[in-house]
Order: C-alpha cells, then structure tokens, then sequence
C-alpha cells in the first residue's frame, strides 16, 4: 500500500469523515464520497472510485492478516 492513500487530519475533519472510517484508505474515501454526493449517489457513477476504495481495504485486510499470522507463528 503506498502511503499517499493515507489523509492528513485535517483533510479528513475537513472532509467530515466519521472516526471509524479513518484509516490507512482515508484518502481515497474522501474523494469516493465527494463523487457520491455530486452524482447523487447513482451506484454507477462513481464505479472507479469505489473500486479503487475496496481494493485498498482488501490490500489493507490482508496485510493485517498476514501480519497478525507471523505474530502467532513467533509466539509459537
């Protein structure tokens, strides 16, 4: 994951974003959602950008999930 897909605070106050969605794709919500609302909310308008959001939150799941199983496995 490259770490420009990660808001600066002030982007994400800004952008009004709820605290649990503050996370390492932050920055590829706000536009998502930027899209949503000037497209009011028509599912196939905005289809680059929500692509580009899932991904990264898979990317960002499985990255948590193979660190997770390394720690279990050193612990062993």
């Amino acid at each position: 994951m490259s770490p420009t897909t990660l808001a600066t605070p002030e982007e994400m106050k800004a952008a009004r974003l709820p605290l649990g969605w503050r996370d390492q794709c932050s920055a590829l919500l706000i536009p998502l959602n930027i899209c949503r609302r000037d497209k009011n909310f028509l599912p196939w308008e905005c289809e680059h950008e929500k692509h580009a959001y899932e991904k990264c939150q898979y990317d960002d799941y499985m990255r948590r999930m193979s660190e997770l199983s390394r720690r279990k496995r050193e612990e062993v």
